[in-house]
């Protein structure tokens, strides 16, 4: 399921809305153009655009947990049950036990991968130097792209690493901005393996966390909780007779005092029968 979900976020290309390479990038800095030095990295478009990037993936740490723990909850029953084998009156107590406990984990979970994307969404930030060692490399680029951009006699069709072959053409109209534009593709670029990195190992060690709790810890309390529980009244209530079996002992009670009164009519006809062959 990890590698499921590893393989489905787009990890060596940051996801994109827009058909013509670049086009998101313009309309965001130029509504957050204002006064200020040219040729100067608006902040505020870079992070909208990095928002709209990250809540295109955030549904799927939200999938995937969901989906572990479904899993998880299937085969812990499975386990418990073939171990209650012997123990009817065990099962549907523990059945109940593990459902409940799941269903508080999976919610702490969610919680969980739901503050990871906030996170990312509160600021752009990451101690990695492969980050600034991926920019410098992207940006490498930036002078082959400028020029097919700004000299009308150069193909509009250029071939970027990162991205393949991609049209520049529509750009022409926006040089005052392609260079921006440019940049932030390319930072957003090199911070998404970032992102995608820790997405994924921050969910792979929450499950494996929350599961050896699970096991270690939670599943045997919940368990003797929900077997005893308070003043031993789960004891209690193992003990009570299910509806189904109390039906059939006042069936059984009630053919028992049939043939107790059928017994006394035998004996009375008998009497009679002895009674009158001595007459």
């Amino acid at each position: 399921m990890l590698h499921n979900y590893r393989a489905q976020l787009p990890a060596e290309k940051c996801p994109t809305g827009d058909e013509q390479f670049l086009m998101e990038e313009v309309w965001v800095i130029q509504e957050a153009k204002g006064i200020r030095l040219p040729n100067f990295l608006p902040r505020s478009a870079f992070l909208a655009i990095l928002k709209n990037r990250i809540e295109t993936i955030s549904h799927m740490p939200r999938e995937l947990v969901d989906t572990v723990w479904e899993y998880v909850e299937k085969l812990t029953i499975q386990i418990m049950l073939r171990h209650c084998e012997n123990y009817p009156q065990l099962k549907t107590a523990s059945q109940r036990a593990i459902e409940g406990l799941i269903d508080k984990i999976r919610d702490r979970s969610c919680k969980f991968v739901k503050d990871m994307i906030d996170m990312e969404l509160v600021s752009d930030y990451t101690s990695n130097p492969d980050y600034m060692k991926s920019w410098v490399e992207l940006m490498k680029e930036e002078k082959l792209f400028m020029q097919s951009i700004e000299d009308y006699s150069k193909p509009t069709k250029i071939s970027l690493k990162a991205f393949g072959t991609v049209e520049v053409g529509h750009l022409r109209p926006h040089v005052y901005v392609a260079e921006q534009a440019f940049d932030i593709r390319m930072r957003l670029t090199a911070y998404w393996k970032t992102i995608v990195l820790r997405l994924v190992d921050g969910v792979a060690f929450h499950i494996l966390h929350a599961i050896k709790c699970l096991v270690e810890d939670e599943l045997e309390a919940e368990l003797i909780n929900e077997l005893i529980g308070a003043k031993k009244a789960g004891l209690e209530r193992m003990l009570e007779e299910s509806p189904a079996t109390a039906a059939k002992r006042a069936r059984l009670k009630k053919s028992v005092e049939l043939l107790k009164q059928s017994k006394d009519v035998v004996a009375s006809i008998m009497d009679r029968i002895v009674a009158d062959g001595d007459i």
